[in-house]
């Protein structure tokens, strides 16, 4: 069984505690935002890192959400994730869903014992400010045997901090794989068609079923201007919240790079030595910050993950500031570095060492590589 309580009146203490390791989620303090602090979408990994926004299959048409990194938090954080409703849906089709993720390594979850005996419970605890007052729905997901747990909370006041705790039983049904894929996912609905909403909530560990994952779910995204906002997200083992274990942000950064990195310039027009493979093409290599979650890499077919161009790059263009880069064919990356081909529109001389300018202000991002879950 999941098990919620509000406790709000025990002040949600955030005290660093006496044990490390023990928060199961990346970035709950919302202090990284590699991507933005601020943009648009209802698909995919957004504004503020490792928090992703997913929609159903028949996606809402008319519905615009705000994601944003602010400087607004309960006691003892700087920063939340807060969704604004820019532009509302005129009503959710039965089909029809919002929720946001967080995505766990099935390496990361051994230690939870799923699928045997000895199954560990998990307790989940979050700030949680929001608009909108009612009934609210959080599951955790078994991605590897598609089992499902559900549970409820309840903002209370309008626009208020509260702090929440749910209790989700052990599963001894399911081993979890090991590796670097997906295995346990959070999932927080923000509204939820008739066919995600018509069974009965499921607050025991069951096979998935789509009817009874967000039962009593308070719909945010047909109103205007509604917001959702969380900080201080943490799952650990055990039947009992603790205060929340605070990571220095180089930690926590380098946690969101195993999963995306942002190569910025560190200073204006950024120079790295590039050789060219060919009369329009240069090769340069880059250091990772951090291992990614897989080595990844893409030779006119993507194996996993992608890498992309957000800057301005020149081969060979000094002092110009244009970008001569009309693509990338291919890349690879191993654990410390990644290689990358830049086809230009400059023609070079094959096998000549050219400067290569990346960027054109300090602290761009020009090249993001992203092997999120």
């Amino acid at each position: 069984m999941s098990r919620a309580r509000d406790i709000a009146d025990l002040g949600g203490s955030t005290d660093a505690g006496g044990i490390t390791g023990r928060n199961l989620i990346i970035n709950g303090a919302m202090q990284v935002a590699q991507r933005s602090t601020s943009a648009t979408g209802v698909a995919g990994y957004i504004a503020v890192d490792r928090f992703r926004c997913t929609g159903s299959a028949d996606a809402v048409d008319q519905l615009s959400l705000t994601h944003a990194q602010v400087a607004d938090a309960p006691d003892g954080f700087a920063n939340s994730y807060k969704i604004t409703v820019s532009t509302p849906e005129t009503t959710l089709a039965a089909d029809e869903m919002i929720r946001i993720e967080q995505r766990m390594e099935s390496q990361n979850l051994q230690h939870l014992k799923k699928g045997t005996s000895s199954a560990e419970a998990v307790t989940l605890s979050f700030w949680i400010k929001g608009s909108e007052t009612g009934t609210y729905i959080v599951n955790l997901h078994d991605t590897d045997n598609t089992r499902t747990i559900a549970a409820s909370y309840t903002i209370n006041a309008a626009n208020t901090w509260e702090y929440k705790t749910i209790t989700f039983a052990g599963d001894t049904t399911g081993v979890l794989d090991n590796d670097n894929a997906q295995s346990l996912s959070l999932y927080w609905y923000l509204g939820a068609g008739t066919n995600w909403t018509s069974g009965t909530l499921g607050t025991s560990w069951a096979a998935f079923t789509k009817a009874n994952v967000a039962v009593g779910q308070t719909d945010i995204l047909t109103t205007s201007s509604a917001t959702w906002q969380i900080t201080g997200v943490q799952l650990e083992v055990g039947e009992t919240a603790t205060p929340f274990e605070h990571r220095s942000y180089g930690e926590e950064l380098a946690l969101c790079q195993r999963y995306f990195q942002a190569f910025k310039t560190g200073r204006v027009n950024t120079s790295l030595v590039s050789i060219a493979s060919s009369t329009s093409q240069a090769v340069i290599n880059m250091p990772l910050q951090v291992e990614p979650r897989v080595l990844a890499s893409y030779d006119g077919a993507l194996a996993s993950g992608t890498f992309t161009k957000t800057g301005t790059v020149a081969v060979n263009a000094f002092p110009s500031n244009g970008d001569n880069v009309t693509s990338i064919p291919f890349w690879v990356c191993n654990s410390t570095e990644i290689t990358v081909a830049l086809n230009t529109s400059t023609t070079l001389v094959q096998y000549n060492g050219y400067a290569t300018r990346i960027g054109g202000s300090a602290g761009e991002t020009v090249f993001t590589l992203d092997v999120e879950l």
